[in-house]
């Protein structure tokens, strides 16, 4: 018996240690903190190396074109927390830097994503709000707190695609250097989409409307491999008068032709219900732009911005994965949107599809 008792002691207590070993790769929690770190604390940065105090100044210039890598890690590690701020006279500029990040010496980026986009900003302009993952402080400091582990390398790049030099790109990565491989890792991926607009499905008067394969869905995102589906942030601007939100989530897992997981409405998948009364945003869910106050949300030219984060609950996949939503019921609606999904998955990853060019990621009715 006592034999019996000391075996099942020493599972319990090889499962605690594997337990907080796999929390510490995976996203640890307060109730973590206690417990003795395996890993070096580092951060990659623009600071200034001479001693002085041009933080961000002191490279030269990121000229229109080019391409400057920030960081290259050795790992094994993780990115933790990233933080941005910009400096650039450039209007949307937010829209016209472009963010890629490479794991493991791979060709085609897991993260390729215009710079504002990538932090929930997708109209192009600043605005503040707070989530798990993603936190704008007072407009302008742009944080992330997705982990991002890699099990030889890491870089992250940034691209100048607008027609100014930025005068300053300030920047923190911090990161934690593993003393071994990481088991069963799966790797962080970004990726943007766009349609200026969506294309309308033309219903006959009348008609019943009806979609239930997805046909003419917008696609947040697909991916092949072994993963799973973390969340997404999507921007829109109205281009008529009415509610943009009843369209449903559909997705669909591993090769399922009809949705594996179907929604109510959009609304309802965004953590909100009937049409948002004002702008909210909490650590998974949230609306943080919407002119309620105004009293002009639903009327053309309106500007939503809207998250998902699948923290508490992400949506695995073995084989595949498609995301996808209506824009409008079944697709009735011409709206622009612009999204980005994020996910976890094992590489090699498909690549994605080719980001459009600077001059068609310029919101449209920024010229209008």
């Amino acid at each position: 018996m006592k034999g019996t008792l000391g075996f099942l002691l020493v599972v319990v207590l090889a499962l605690g240690v594997l337990g907080c070993e796999k929390v510490d790769q995976q996203g640890g929690a307060l109730a973590e903190l206690p417990f003795l770190q395996n890993y070096q604390k580092l951060r990659a940065s623009s600071y200034d190396t001479t001693g002085g105090n041009d933080d961000g100044n002191w490279r030269n210039k990121i000229k229109p074109g080019e391409t400057c890598v920030l960081a290259e890690l050795r790992g094994p590690g993780a990115i933790d927390h990233i933080w941005f701020t910009i400096a650039s006279r450039e209007p949307y500029h937010l829209k016209k830097i472009v963010l890629r990040m490479y794991w493991d010496g791979e060709e085609n980026p897991s993260v390729e994503v215009p710079i504002g986009d990538f932090f929930g900003l997708g109209l192009g302009e600043y605005h503040h709000f707070w989530s798990e993952p993603i936190a704008i402080g007072t407009e302008n400091a742009l944080n992330c707190y997705w982990r991002m582990p890699f099990n030889k390398s890491a870089k992250i790049t940034v691209t100048n695609e607008g027609q100014q030099p930025l005068d300053a790109l300030y920047y923190n990565f911090d990161w934690r250097k593993y003393k071994r491989p990481l088991p069963d890792v799966t790797y962080f991926h970004a990726q943007y989409r766009q349609a200026y607009p969506c294309k309308r499905v033309e219903w006959p008067k009348g008609a019943k409307k009806l979609n239930k394969n997805g046909k003419n869905n917008y696609v947040f995102m697909e991916a092949k491999g072994h993963g799973h589906y973390v969340g997404v942030t999507l921007s829109i601007h109205l281009n008529e008068d009415g509610w943009w939100g009843e369209g449903d989530e559909m997705i669909f897992v591993d090769g399922d032709t009809l949705p594996t997981i179907n929604g109510t409405g959009s609304e309802d998948y965004f953590g909100g219900a009937w049409s948002y009364g004002k702008p909210f945003w909490y650590p998974y869910f949230g609306c943080p732009v919407n002119q309620a106050e105004q009293g002009t949300q639903h009327k053309k030219g309106a500007t939503w911005s809207v998250y998902r984060f699948h923290v508490p609950d992400p949506v695995p996949f073995t084989k595949s994965i498609r995301v996808t939503i209506e824009h409008g019921h079944a697709n009735d609606r011409a709206d622009d949107w612009s999204s980005v999904a994020y996910w976890y998955q094992t590489e090699p990853h498909e690549p994605f599809p080719p980001l459009p060019p600077v001059e068609k990621r310029i919101p449209p009715w920024a010229n209008r």
